[in-house]
């Protein structure tokens, strides 16, 4: 899989993606992280918590010697994954806030990140964007992908963090200014691409783990119109589902995860998507490529 020389387009170019949890960047972008790495980028990758607070969602690691030491295996799980990715990697260092769970939903848990001062964790962002120097960064759209409140503070201090790092004025303390030039959401987890993956299992004859949540999901045009770039890269689905696994914790191998044959996922929808929030430089959507429109050396994407 990996290039020639000759053929790194990506050579000195530098992605970042910010996450709440350790499993978020397996879940959410990892093919498209694949494929930059193999093609010259470096990616980073920030991750804001240590997922402490994470529900064991693989019934296979559901064991005491799991939980006692849940933070620690989940560190590592991360190692693994940065592994199987290729990429560097930043722990923020904010608690898990965890999922509230009631009606009315409780506080959250004191000192976690989703009530941390939103100074501190830009600062504490800034800082590495200021020393990782990416040109593009990504995160979650306002509502975090899904309303999970440290999905909600991480889009709040990446939007935040991306305004502040080029800014000499904002922490002077926190390293020499560093603007990044292109702002990117995830958007994946779209309906379209959901309705087609389920369409493609009943015209197979075979159960869709979409059939439920489907049902219940409300169509939102204007909302599925926001995606603007659709990175080819199902090539690297392998790499995401290796780097998934390596999340033992989060992650069933026999779960949906893995229903829909990767046959069919590469057949009707090969790629990961995202929107296009702030951009620095001219590129022109619909786009294919995150770094559309920025210098490198040896000319212009």
């Amino acid at each position: 899989m990996s290039q020639h020389p000759q053929e790194r387009p990506y050579d000195g170019l530098r992605l970042m993606h910010v996450h709440a949890h350790p499993d978020d960047e397996s879940s959410k972008g990892a093919a498209s992280t694949a494929r930059y790495v193999d093609q010259g980028a470096e990616v980073h990758v920030v991750t804001c918590t240590g997922g402490e607070r994470g529900s064991i969602l693989n019934p296979k690691m559901e064991r005491p010697d799991i939980l006692a030491n849940i933070t620690e295996v989940r560190r590592q799980e991360m190692e693994r994954a940065r592994d199987i990715l290729g990429i560097t990697q930043h722990w923020l260092g904010f608690v898990d806030s965890g999922w509230p769970d009631g009606d009315p939903k409780p506080p959250l848990p004191e000192g976690c990140f989703g009530v941390a001062p939103l100074e501190e964790s830009v600062e504490a962002l800034v800082r590495i964007v200021r020393e990782v120097r990416p040109h593009v960064l990504t995160t979650y759209d306002e509502r975090g992908g899904y309303p999970h409140p440290d999905h909600v503070r991480c889009h709040e201090v990446s939007v935040a963090a991306f305004e502040a790092a080029g800014d000499p004025e904002r922490f002077p303390d926190a390293g020499e200014p560093w603007q990044p030039l292109k702002l990117y959401y995830h958007h994946s987890f779209n309906r379209p691409r959901m309705e087609a993956l389920h369409a493609a299992m009943q015209a197979h004859g075979l159960e869709s783990p979409w059939e439920e949540r489907l049902k219940d999901w409300k169509p939102e045009p204007e909302w599925d119109a926001r995606i603007t770039t659709k990175v080819e890269c199902g090539a690297y689905f392998g790499v995401r589902d290796q780097a998934l696994l390596a999340h033992a914790t989060q992650i069933d191998p026999d779960g949906h995860w893995f229903a829909i044959p990767r046959e069919l996922q590469l057949e009707v929808w090969p790629t990961e998507d995202y929107e296009l929030v702030v951009s620095h430089v001219a590129s022109t959507t619909p786009e294919d490529d995150l770094f559309a429109g920025i210098d490198r050396p040896g000319g212009t994407l």
